[in-house]
C-alpha cells in the first residue's frame, strides 16, 4: 500500500480546482504584456515593478471599476467569470492601456 497516496490525490484535486493566473507587469509606464487572453474563470494579476510611482487598473466599461493603488512591488488580482473583452487603463496614467480577452 502507498502511504502518501491519499495526500498526493488530495493535492492533485486541489490544484485541478485552482484557476490559472496570467501575470501582467507594470514597468516603464506600460502594462506588459498589453493584451492577455484567458479562459472564463481564470484570473489576471497586475504587479507594479516601478521604483517610485503607484498605478491602478480601471475598467471604464464597467462603471469605472478601479483597483486599489499599487505601490512598488504590490499587486492586485481579478478573476474574470464572463467571456468578453475587458479594456482597461491606469487610473493616474490613462495613457497606459491594456486589454483582457476572456474566451470559453
Amino acid at each position: 500500500m502507498l502511504r502518501g497516496a491519499p495526500l498526493v490525490l488530495a493535492l492533485l484535486s486541489f490544484s485541478a480546482l485552482a484557476d490559472n493566473v496570467a501575470e501582467v507587469r507594470i514597468e516603464g509606464y506600460k502594462f506588459q504584456p498589453p493584451a492577455v487572453t484567458i479562459k472564463a474563470g481564470d484570473s489576471v494579476r497586475w504587479t507594479n515593478h516601478e521604483k517610485r510611482t503607484s498605478h491602478s487598473v480601471v475598467f471604464p466599461a464597467e462603471g469605472g471599476l478601479e483597483s486599489d493603488r499599487m505601490f512598488p512591488e504590490e499587486s492586485w488580482q481579478r478573476r474574470f467569470e464572463k467571456v468578453g473583452r475587458y479594456e482597461y487603463h491606469c487610473g493616474p496614467h490613462p495613457e497606459m492601456t491594456g486589454v483582457v480577452v476572456v474566451g470559453e
